[in-house]
């Protein structure tokens, strides 16, 4: 291993030898420099130095201006002021100023090999210490990379259980699958148009994605009944809230999307069903579901009529405002772009999409 490296700068020839002997006898490599600008112009040249040993009073650039001029370029290479003023106020600006330490003229062999072991020790210490911390980020970043790779890895795989509910209900209700992307579809843009987190929007775009899971749990006989169903049968439908919420709730991922299958149908005024619930009562996620549900209908054909026009939804939705639906999402609502709700119905009839909302553009991610 090579000597470490000290640069000696002192206007005194003779002081400048006897304190390069006194290093060089302890296996030091040491350079002498007969003034600050010396000094400066040696460092700025490329040469590199372990420690310097600098005499305070120098004639024109002092052991202060040159450890000014040192401080910020080379911090790692410790500074000893060496004075002959006896004026402790000397040294402790010189230490407030970035140097390690000072010794005063004159000294002994031993005082002076004992401050710069201590000066060579500390910045030791200082490298060692940084690149535990430069390491520790490597490993922090390294280790958060691996996170992430696991927390994408998870949300994968939470598509995929979602799209495997979803299948599961095709098989029941062959209705259900281009429904319910499609009101997945209005409730996230609807969220998005509130301000609401990506992270609320995800759980309440997988409410909307299942809610209607629940029907997995109703007889065939009365879930493809073409004709109208019976106050029994109709009861036994109105059912699959509370049997979706209890499919949902079992799964860590979507307990809280859970909650918004069990109020979908609940209606603003308290009328909806299974609890009656009213006003804040119900679930953001499901007030916001309702209002895309109904549109979806609207504008849908079914059994008994043709699909109507997006005005026709509109104005349906306004004249239950307050009752049916959340007057503060009826109004955000109606202020945003007509155009938004058929790109949507177009793109999703037109492809097959994968469950997750784009953060910008709150859309499912195409397969």
């Amino acid at each position: 291993m090579a000597a470490d490296r000290i640069l000696i700068v002192d206007d005194e020839e003779a002081i400048r030898e006897i304190v390069a002997s006194m290093l060089t006898m302890a296996g030091y490599r040491c350079q002498q420099a007969s003034s600050g600008v010396e000094a400066l112009a040696i460092l700025q040249s490329g040469e590199e130095f372990e420690l310097m040993l600098s005499d305070l009073m120098m004639a024109e650039l002092d052991g202060i201006g040159l450890l000014e001029r040192t401080k910020e370029k080379y911090p790692d290479m410790p500074v000893v002021m060496v004075t002959a003023v006896h004026d402790i106020s000397v040294a402790l600006a010189a230490l407030r100023n970035g140097a390690y330490d000072y010794l005063l003229k004159p000294f002994e062999r031993e005082q002076l090999l004992a401050t710069v072991r201590r000066a060579m020790e500390n910045r030791r210490l200082k490298l060692e210490n940084r690149a535990y911390q430069v390491n520790l980020e490597t490993l922090v970043a390294a280790r958060t990379e691996q996170l992430r790779q696991a927390m994408s890895d998870l949300e994968r795989s939470y598509d995929i259980t979602l799209e495997a509910l979803g299948d599961a209900l095709d098989l029941k209700d062959a209705e259900t699958e281009g429904h319910s992307k499609r009101v997945t579809a209005f409730t996230i843009a609807i969220a998005r148009a509130m301000g609401l987190s990506s992270e609320r929007i995800r759980i309440i775009a997988r409410g909307a994605f299942l809610h209607d899971i629940g029907k997995m749990a109703i007889p065939d006989a009365i879930l493809r009944k073409p004709g109208a169903l019976t106050p029994e049968e109709i009861g036994i439908m109105k059912e699959h809230c509370w049997h979706g919420y209890q499919i949902l709730r079992k799964i860590p991922f979507l307990t809280e999307a859970a909650e918004i299958v069990y109020a979908h149908q609940e209606k603003w005024d308290g009328s909806g069903y299974p609890r009656q619930l009213k006003g804040d009562e119900i679930p953001l996620g499901s007030r916001i579901f309702s209002l895309a549900d109904t549109m979806d209908a609207i504008m849908s054909d079914r059994p008994y009529r043709a699909a109507q026009p997006f005005s026709a939804a509109r104005d349906e939705i306004v004249r239950w405002s307050g009752r049916q639906f959340d007057p503060n999402i009826v109004k955000t609502f109606v202020e945003m772009p007509e155009s938004i709700w058929h790109d949507l119905r177009k793109e999703i009839n037109s492809q097959i999409y994968r469950f997750t909302p784009q953060p910008t553009t709150g859309r499912f991610v195409s397969a």
